[in-house]
């Protein structure tokens, strides 16, 4: 590249000598860096005239269970953290945190989707996490954030996305996948909304002086680190306590966090975690912010609010015509907006892809349902993501199922259609039906009755190559929806029901189930010491079979020699694991059972 403009010769010669003196033996080194996490903040500049600082690394070490190294993006001069664990062709997994939270909140989350195969990445918001911090509260907005992401997910070329989005991370990511659609595979919430507010509108006051700290009492001093329940009711959804004033509540809570002298991310989190929060991780949650000059980011978030004006409508109509499979988790001990039945429900009747979604409220789970059951919501993720069906409702359930089956060019097949997360199948309902009527209704081979039964086992439940379709349908007035179209083996059409007592059968699928321990199993036990956990009970062949039957079930059945039947009371937890293949009998009243 061309210099435009030479120095005079006069003018290199004072600068050569100068150089020269600094270079000289009594010239002052310059200072490197200071790096440790207590240093005065350095405040950089971008091309743009941007003044940020950045969180040094220092703060970051031995943080507990967070072993993973960041990585970075560069927009508009200022790097966007991430982090990525997972195979680099595995399916996309983006999980989006909220205020004034950053990736952290993942951690619990993070194995068990990379384990399963995902490429998971967990992105800190500017300001946020790991992420550069503008000193200026002006530099952050809400369009601003979801400008941001888009970026992101083009530096990173991240498409079919499975997404996962919580507080104002569903704000922002919601937002831009209701306008870019087509580049997301599937999406869940947890605890999140996409606000659609008339433009004009202010939510709640504007924060005067929202620089200038103040002594102000925290709007959660009065939450204890365990929470109370906050809902009672047999569904879970009628609020103990009666709801404020949301521009007064919020308002409050915005002002607290931009002018708070005693702020801190942590106070947040305990307030709002069902379960009290140790020591070292609420020190994980302020890492990022070892002084007040990096927490701009953090303190603005909430006043965001009044941003939303006019933003939304657009992205609301893209995702209420999002087709693609869309499930929403919910902490159950939330007391905000977000965090109501109500809230949940609104993905629910207007998102097309939820329909026929067994959605979920967690219990024991609040606001930040990520730290309080993150294993649990990761691996209702994996059976979402991957295609298998979740259980929406705890065990013991009734259900019943109809196998479809016909044949074609690659072989025998059948569509299942189950009552699960629809009825509990009510038995005028199934008893009225005949299999023979159904298959020629249906245009089908064969119809497979199977049912009805009681599912013991708790965990995701069954059998399947697909995620179960929004698609429903009823055979004679009993209602159904399609849970999977399975490839048979044509000598097993139905590879439980009718086989020989006590004799074993391979089932193709690839499911976990868990019983906790306290949890009462029923198991039968093979010479040798091989021994089967009961699954389901069977009403097929007797229907008034129940479950207080089951502790003595031994003494009806007509057991080979050398068998045993008992009930046994866990005194740890018991995990049953079929990874593509399990093995499982039946007795002759055809209740079946897993091989351990």
């Amino acid at each position: 590249m061309p210099v435009p403009h030479a120095h005079p010769p006069t003018l290199t010669i004072l600068l050569a000598v100068a150089l020269l003196a600094a270079c000289g033996e009594d010239a002052a080194p310059l200072e490197p860096e200071d790096t440790r996490c207590e240093a005065p903040p350095l405040v950089r500049t971008t091309a743009a005239g941007v003044d940020f600082v950045r969180t040094p690394d220092a703060c970051f070490a031995a943080l507990p269970d967070w072993p993973y190294a960041p990585r970075y993006v560069e927009l508009d001069g200022l790097r966007q953290a991430y982090v990525e664990e997972g195979p680099e062709d595995g399916p996309v997994v983006l999980l989006l945190h909220g205020q004034p939270s950053w990736s952290y909140l993942y951690r619990k989350m993070i194995p068990v989707l990379a384990e399963a195969g995902y490429r998971v990445i967990a992105m800190d918001h500017l300001g946020m996490g790991r992420s550069d911090k503008p000193v200026d509260i002006g530099a952050y907005s809400y369009l601003g954030h979801g400008a941001r992401l888009l970026g992101f997910m083009d530096a990173l070329a991240l498409e079919d996305i499975h997404l996962f989005v919580q507080d104002w991370g569903s704000l922002v990511g919601l937002r831009v996948a209701g306008l870019n659609p087509e580049r997301f595979a599937r999406i869940a919430v947890g605890n999140g909304a996409l606000p659609v507010v008339p433009a004009g509108t202010e939510l709640i006051a504007p924060i005067e002086d929202p620089d200038t700290p103040a002594a102000l009492m925290s709007p959660f001093a009065a939450v204890p680190d365990q929470q109370v329940p906050f809902y009672e009711g047999e569904d879970g959804c009628d609020p103990r306590f009666p709801a404020g004033d949301f521009s007064e509540g919020f308002g409050t809570w915005a002002t607290y966090a931009m002018r708070g002298e005693d702020f801190r991310p942590s106070e947040v989190l305990e307030a709002l975690t069902w379960f009290p929060l140790p020591d070292d991780e609420e020190l994980a949650y302020d890492a990022p912010y070892p002084s007040r000059s990096y927490m701009a980011g953090v303190r603005s978030f909430p006043s965001l609010v009044n941003e939303l004006g006019g933003a939304n409508e657009e992205a609301w109509a893209g995702l209420t015509s999002f087709t693609r499979p869309f499930y929403t988790i919910w902490g159950a001990n939330d007391a905000g907006n977000q965090g109501s039945c109500e809230a949940q429900q609104i993905f629910v009747d207007n998102v097309p892809g939820a329909r026929g979604v067994p959605h979920t409220r967690v219990p024991e789970a609040g606001h930040f349902l990520q730290d309080d059951q993150g294993a649990f919501i990761a691996e209702q993720l994996v059976a979402f993501f991957g295609f298998r069906p979740l259980r929406a409702t705890p065990p013991p359930f009734r259900y019943c199922e109809i196998l479809l089956v016909n044949g074609g060019p690659e072989g025998v097949a059948a569509d299942v259609w189950g009552t699960q997360n629809v009825s509990e199948c009510p038995a005028e309902s199934w008893d009225a039906l005949d299999p023979d009527e159904v298959a020629a209704e249906s245009g089908a081979l064969a119809a497979l009755f199977n049912g009805p039964r009681i599912w013991l086992a708790p965990g995701v439940f069954g059998e399947a190559t697909a995620f179960p379709s929004p698609e429903r349908r009823t055979f004679g007035d009993l209602e159904m929806r399609l849970l999977a179209s399975l490839s048979l083996d044509p000598s097993q059409l139905d590879p439980t029901a009718g086989s020989t007592p006590y004799t074993e059968s391979d089932v193709r699928r690839n499911t976990v189930f868990r019983f906790e321990a306290g949890a009462e199993i029923y198991e039968l036990e093979a010479p040798g010491g091989m021994r089967y956990v009961m699954q389901s009970l069977s009403q097929i062949v007797d229907a008034e079979l129940a479950l207080e039957d089951l502790p003595t079930l031994g003494a009806r059945l007509s057991l080979p020699e050398g068998w045993t039947y008992r009930a046994r009371v866990l005194d740890e937890a018991l995990t049953l694991v079929a990874d593509g293949l399990a093995v499982v009998i039946q007795d002759e009243l055809t209740n079946t059972y897993q091989r351990l």
